[in-house]
């Protein structure tokens, strides 16, 4: 499916999604422990984006722990939501492979489950404009869902509209972060919560690496033993 099919079906059930979504930072301890250490990455050095936004409850998770955060999302329909349910937060429809923001500009940017609609081709140029967007030192937290190839549905919360979803190994996405500039600084895995989707979910924590703002990249001939 292309990104803009997947907008489409957002449009459509974007209601029952905040409904089943916007509180389930309150039984994912987990996720809080990374968005808690993000926060701490972040606090005080600038703007941070939540990509994919969808109903806001990440960007609230963050800005109700001090953090400056703003979202992005390609459905206008939740856009809307995340405005209703979140405010005092901005919130602006976009598209992630084409962020409207300044170079250099972002202390950080979170995308839970929003890269997984991105076809497969495409993510490297995704993570590459994240790579833009970000400050030096800035910082990356995203998660995917862990699997081969594809997940695809004709159902999604309750609509007759199609779903799919790009699959990652957690080798796979860390050197996909790793080749658009980024330090890894963390890859992990864990199972999925009982009332989640029975797929494995995958996190990675990362930060713009030195090289990549035009210093050369450390040859591993100079690296001392270990």
């Amino acid at each position: 499916m292309k990104p803009e099919e997947i907008k489409a079906s957002y449009e459509i059930v974007a209601d029952a999604y905040a409904a089943q979504f916007f509180d389930e930072l309150s039984r994912k301890p987990f996720d809080r422990s990374l968005l808690d250490a993000f926060v701490g990455d972040c606090e005080g050095r600038g703007p941070v984006l939540d990509v994919g936004c969808g109903p806001g409850h990440i960007a609230r998770y963050l800005s109700d722990r001090g953090v400056n955060a703003a979202g992005v999302d390609f459905a206008p329909a939740m856009v809307a939501l995340a405005r209703k349910l979140n405010p005092g937060i901005d919130f602006n429809a976009g598209d992630m492979r084409a962020l409207e923001v300044a170079d250099d500009s972002l202390a950080g940017i979170v995308a839970f489950y929003s890269v997984i609609h991105i076809p497969r081709p495409e993510v490297a140029g995704v993570l590459a404009g994240f790579r833009r967007a970000l400050a030096q030192d800035g910082r990356l937290l995203m998660s995917v869902h862990g699997g081969i190839g594809s997940m695809h549905n004709e159902q999604f919360l309750g609509h007759a509209v199609p779903f799919e979803a790009t699959l990652f190994s957690i080798g796979e996405i860390a050197s996909l972060v790793e080749s658009a500039g980024f330090w890894v600084d963390e890859a992990r895995q864990r199972i999925p919560y009982e009332f989640e989707h029975p797929t494995p979910r995958i996190y990675v924590r990362a930060h713009v690496a030195d090289w990549s703002r035009g210093a050369s990249a450390p040859r591993l001939d100079s690296m001392p033993p270990p």
